[in-house]
């Protein structure tokens, strides 16, 4: 019973010496399921945070997303309203032009009345002048009835009611010439406007021109922000300056058809202090186009001073239009083509020269230049109006204007206008 005993204690260490070892080997496997475990979960961890690192990215590039698209719907809705715009000054240029076209057709009108005009005014100076040769008689006769009644009081009764009837013969007469006088000036006035109509007229080729530069060029760059739009250019500023740059093309557009509508306006009974320089500038930018055209070179030396004069800036800018045109068309056929516009300023008055290099003025025609309807165009060339017009309007001003010119060697005009006062006042209509 001993001898089993002890050989039962003797086995039963040997025995657990393998089960130890397992129980060992199921822990180490335990122990390092459980770091696997811990670097699984850490790892999970790390994805974690990377995945809410990512959603946050995510967000941002999604608010940035919305705010770009908000931006683009911004764009879209401007270069839509900037379309609506340009349509606008399209169809309104359309109009203009129609205007125009319409201004052409009223000139041939004008033109028509002018003649019909005309020849009431030698009507009405004919018959002024038989009724001036009636006042004269009549006065003659009151001056034989005034000696009659002195000779002879038996017939102071007649010549009394002689003389009533002759007073009041002239209170008449002089009524109908101030009345004839008025009705000439009004015609006058008539003739000045058709002519700056009539020039208006000549100037529209270089005007439609002028205005076509612009609007091609608000084309251009509108169709430019156009493009940059369409094609996703993120920088507004870009566009922006496409469509700034549009804007001031319509303004420049803007600006001819005021200056156009402002010269075709009748003048005004008014006198004002106007720099002569700014008048001059502004017949030679209605000018440009057709002095362009013909490849004439202008060149503009007002020296150093600035004169001013007291005058109408219309009238005055139709007298230069006039001397430009008059230039104009005595270069056609010259071998060279060039204005040169001067001036010097003297004590009391500016004189303003407009040399050309034309074939001049024939001889013996000097004097005539000024007269009514006389012209050395072709027939269909020209009314003969022009030098007229500017004779009278620079004479309104109590200015003066003659020619000298030697056949073969070009024209030189000289206008002499009193320069403003230093207590000068606009007279304008209120």
């Amino acid at each position: 019973m001993q001898e089993i005993a002890t050989e039962t204690a003797v086995t039963e260490p040997g025995a657990a010496a393998p089960a130890a070892g397992g129980l060992r080997g199921q822990v180490e496997t335990l122990e390092r399921r459980l770091r696997q475990r811990d670097d699984q979960r850490r790892a999970m961890l790390h994805i974690l945070a990377d995945y809410e690192q990512d959603r946050r990215r995510l967000a941002r590039q999604t608010e940035r997303l919305d705010n770009s698209r908000r931006a683009l719907l911004h764009i879209l809705q401007d270069s839509h309203n900037d379309k609506l715009r340009l349509e606008a000054s399209r169809k309104a240029m359309i109009h203009i032009m129609g205007d125009l076209n319409e201004v052409n057709r009223r000139l041939g009108d004008q033109r028509k009345a002018m003649l019909h005009i005309l020849v009431d005014y030698e009507k009405d100076r004919s018959r002024l002048a038989r009724q001036t040769e009636r006042l004269d008689n009549s006065r003659r006769a009151l001056l034989h009835i005034l000696q009659d009644s002195h000779r002879s009081n038996l017939r102071l009764a007649d010549s009394r009611k002689a003389m009533i009837h002759i007073m009041g013969d002239l209170r008449e007469t002089t009524a109908e010439m101030q009345r004839r006088e008025q009705e000439l000036r009004d015609k006058q006035e008539q003739l000045v406007q058709a002519g700056k109509l009539a020039t208006l007229g000549e100037l529209t080729t270089g005007v439609a021109h002028e205005l076509n530069n612009p609007l091609n060029n608000t084309g251009l760059f509108v169709g430019n922000a156009v493009d940059l739009i369409e094609l996703g250019v993120a920088d507004k500023g870009q566009i922006v300056r496409e469509l700034r740059q549009a804007v001031q093309q319509v303004s420049k557009a803007t600006q001819i058809i005021s200056h156009l509508r402002t010269f075709g306006r009748a003048a005004p009974a008014s006198r004002e202090p106007i720099p002569l320089k700014q008048v001059i500038e502004r017949a030679l930018s209605l000018m440009q186009e057709q002095l362009r055209l013909r490849e004439i070179e202008v060149t503009l030396d007002l020296g150093p001073q600035e004169p001013v004069v007291v005058g109408n800036p219309i009238q005055l800018e139709q007298v230069f239009i006039n001397l430009l045109t008059n230039a104009r068309d005595a270069m056609v056929d010259s071998p060279r083509k060039a204005i040169r516009i001067s001036a010097s300023v003297g004590a009391a008055a500016v004189e303003i020269a407009f040399v050309d290099t034309g074939h001049g003025i024939p001889s013996g025609l000097e004097g005539r230049i000024f007269d009514p309807f006389f012209t050395t165009k072709e027939v269909g060339k020209g009314t003969g109006l022009g030098l007229s017009i500017t004779y009278g309007i620079v004479k309104e001003h109590g200015g003066t204007i003659s020619v000298v010119s030697a056949p073969g060697e070009g024209a030189t005009f000289l206008i002499h206008l009193p320069l403003a006062g230093p207590d000068a006042k606009d007279t304008s209509a209120p």
